[in-house]
């Protein structure tokens, strides 16, 4: 494979990065709440999730879900129902409004590792993404893939992912002194986590 085929997928996966969807606004909430750090853990976890879905995608294993009507709507109840779940517990935190100063290191680190885990599970649980590679992948794909080109392709998506979703935490915690009321954190509680229940409820009832 040559260097522009790798350059024109990472563009393609790029710009579907930026599309607005349940990844977007998990990043969005973790480095606007708990800062640049726990916004970073959540596009590394993102990055991850990518990795996975290109890698299974690549070897075919992704075509499997995509041909089960079953394994597909588990997988898409699932990744609704934790939607709804990370919104609800948002709004549940705006409601209360009892929010404390930024946390000390360890806490950060603790924020940090679960920030990591909700945009992994965000990203593996949404089954669109396995849609999106399988159309996507085979047009970069040549019949005569080695195995290392599997690995590239999928490792040129995650780091595309990573990019976007990294820049996009660096830039909200860039404006995060702005957000650290409670005031201001118990609005973007509100406001994320109606976003989260209503991606939720769309990908639940989406065919």
């Amino acid at each position: 494979m040559t260097v522009s085929q790798f350059l024109a997928l990472g563009g393609v996966v790029l710009l579907a990065a930026m599309s607005p969807g349940p990844d977007f606004v998990i990043v969005l909430r973790s480095a606007a709440v708990s800062g640049r750090r726990a916004g970073m853990a959540c596009a590394a976890g993102i990055a991850a999730g990518v990795f996975g879905w290109a890698a299974v995608t690549a070897f075919g294993a992704a075509g499997l879900l995509a041909a089960s009507a079953v394994a597909f709507t588990v997988v898409k109840l699932v990744g609704a129902a934790y939607l709804v779940l990370l919104g609800v517990r948002a709004l549940l935190a705006a409601r209360r409004g009892d929010y404390e100063p930024p946390d000390t290191s360890g806490a950060a680190t603790r924020g940090a590792a679960a920030a990591f885990r909700q945009g992994l599970l965000t990203n593996l649980l949404n089954p669109k993404v396995a849609v999106f590679f399988i159309a996507l992948l085979p047009q970069f794909l040549p019949t005569s893939a080695s195995p290392l080109d599997h690995v590239l392709l999928a490792a040129v998506a995650a780091a595309a992912s990573l990019v976007w979703f990294t820049v996009l935490a660096n830039v909200v915690s860039a404006m995060r002194r702005f957000l650290v009321t409670g005031r201001a954190r118990r609005a973007i509680d509100a406001v994320m986590g109606t976003l989260l229940v209503g991606l939720g409820l769309r990908i639940a009832v989406q065919q």
